[in-house]
């Protein structure tokens, strides 16, 4: 069965870090592209980072560049997030996701599987 698990969630203040994970199961990641997305409460799906397959391109919002890094440890079969100096702007839920092809997609809509995603919350 094809799953996406998001872990690593919860409350943080201001400044604060978190690393997100995103387990795959019943394929193998490293062969294709995965993004993580966020929705914030009242707003859509926003693209937060991508990274390729193998070869490791990688994008990101402009609202997080230099404070988020991604990455994947394909033993593990698992893709990170890792995020700092955390602002409540950041407050969501965040999702990973794939189209299962190489390369990151252009638009949030591509992605056609998801995981159930997990909840940050960053507050003082």
């Amino acid at each position: 069965q094809v799953q996406l698990v998001e872990s690593g969630g919860g409350l943080v203040q201001p400044g604060g870090s978190l690393r997100l994970s995103c387990a795959a199961s019943g394929f193998t990641l490293d062969y294709y592209a995965i993004g993580w997305l966020r929705q914030a409460p009242g707003k859509g799906r926003e693209g937060v980072s991508c990274i390729s397959n193998s070869d490791g391109d990688v994008y990101y919002a402009d609202s997080v560049k230099g404070r988020f890094t991604i990455s994947r440890d394909n033993a593990k079969n698992t893709v990170y997030l890792q995020m700092i100096s955390l602002k409540t702007g950041d407050t969501a839920v965040y999702y990973c996701a794939t189209h299962f092809t190489s390369s990151c997609p252009v638009f949030v809509n591509e992605y056609n599987y998801w995981g159930r995603g997990t909840q940050v919350t960053v507050s003082s």
